[in-house]
């Protein structure tokens, strides 16, 4: 007898690790701050340890372009691989089965039912919410009555949301509400991942209904490729099971493309689609490794004009200086001047994380009174090791007439 072996079971596995994902990682914190939330008092999104401030979301620009491509060259190459295994309307679904089961069942039972999907639905939209609002911060609010209207309402309408799907959509949200789904046919070709019935072995058919039964769309696959279809791959288990016990492999299955036509798995579209997905993850990388947590803005101090001292001529800056990170730093101003001796006062600035902080300073270019070859200095700050910061800005250095 032929071994059955069954999807569900990973499929099963994937939900309860996306599961596990999804709601543990608002609660983890890297140095004092959520691991991924976009915090909406400061309009900062933090990303593993990065906080990304409003003038650095061409950064998160770059993520949501490669996360773009990204689906697209998955949705081209695997077709609705995302929809049967990864989606969190496919898996919440799949966890609040008792819904479908509750039908047959009295009405007090029915209550049960329904009110363990209404629970799961309030912890759902807490979930969600905890993106936005800690979770150390929202669950304390929320055992104490003081959340607020803003932040209770959204928990309150989200949760009556996510309710009305689970208990009356279900699978129909896919193929009625989701405009991902809707763009998923526009972007398969005749070599994407589909799942389909074979029809070179439609003989070996015994008509027995199973993957019609199955399926939780109420497709009949056998009639080939259908928009609903979610790759649950219920229908595939279906059929390997009555096909398991005359000895046989299942009929219906994962397949590139249809069954039985000839086509390049590494074709030109999945080839372009894949080469700028690598192109926006690897300009996304660079973005990220060359970003500072600390910059700086020179601008003149008009308070305090050029002027001739002993030795030298003196220029005075105003430094706009952000720390853009999650610690304060201590920083040194540095100086220079071609050819000749720049000194700048005060050397040294200390910031808070988080804060902007401007700063008067004054550089003496020494012995630079006759020679006037000087036009630009560069002005720099730049922090103490281990986390050499070091950031430098071009300012022009002006003589006083006379």
């Amino acid at each position: 007898m032929t071994k059955i072996r069954l999807i569900q079971p990973w499929r099963r596995f994937a939900g309860i690790a996306q599961a596990v994902i999804i709601i543990g990682l608002p609660f983890l914190e890297i140095k004092g701050e959520s691991a991924l939330r976009f915090d909406v008092p400061s309009l900062r999104p933090h990303f593993f340890g990065a906080s990304v401030w409003m003038d650095e979301f061409f950064i998160v620009l770059m993520a949501v372009i490669f996360l773009t491509f990204l689906f697209m060259f998955i949705t081209l190459m695997f077709g609705r691989i995302w929809c049967g295994w990864a989606c969190p309307q496919t898996v919440l679904v799949d966890f609040t089965d008792m819904i479908d089961k509750a039908k047959s069942k009295r009405p007090p039972y029915k209550l049960i039912e329904y009110a363990a999907v209404l629970l799961i639905s309030v912890t759902v939209a807490a979930n969600l919410i905890w993106y936005f609002v800690s979770p150390y911060e929202f669950i304390p609010k929320a055992v104490e009555g003081g959340l607020g209207n803003v932040t209770g309402g959204f928990w309150i309408v989200l949760s009556m949301i996510i309710f009305l799907d689970l208990a009356l959509l279900r699978h129909k949200f896919c193929s009625t509400v989701c405009p991902y789904a809707k763009l998923q046919s526009v972007l398969f070709d005749n070599k994407t991942l589909v799942i389909a019935f074979d029809p070179r072995r439609k003989d070996e058919c015994i008509k027995c209904m199973a993957c019609v039964k199955t399926c939780p769309v109420g497709i009949d696959i056998r009639n080939g490729l259908n928009a609903a279809c979610i790759d649950c791959a219920e229908c595939i288990d279906s059929c390997t099971k009555m096909m398991g016990h005359r000895g046989k492999k299942s009929l219906i299955g994962y397949f590139f493309g249809l069954p039985g036509e000839a086509g390049e798995l590494l074709r030109r579209n999945a080839v372009m689609t894949g080469s700028v997905t690598a192109v926006f993850l690897v300009f996304f990388i660079y973005l990220l490794i060359t970003r500072t947590t600390v910059d700086m803005t020179v601008l003149p101090n008009n308070s305090y004009p050029p002027r001739i001292v002993s030795g030298g001529v003196i220029n005075s800056y105003i430094l706009s200086v952000k720390n853009k990170g999650r610690s304060g730093a201590e920083l040194a101003i540095k100086v220079k001047a071609l050819n000749s001796v720049a000194v700048v006062a005060p050397d040294r600035v200390s910031i808070e994380a988080g804060a902007m902080k401007k700063v008067p300073v004054y550089v003496n270019v020494v012995n630079s009174v006759k020679s006037k070859v000087i036009k630009t200095i560069d002005i720099s700050i730049e922090s103490e090791k281990p986390d050499t910061v070091r950031v430098t800005k071009p300012a022009r250095f002006i003589y006083p007439e006379g």
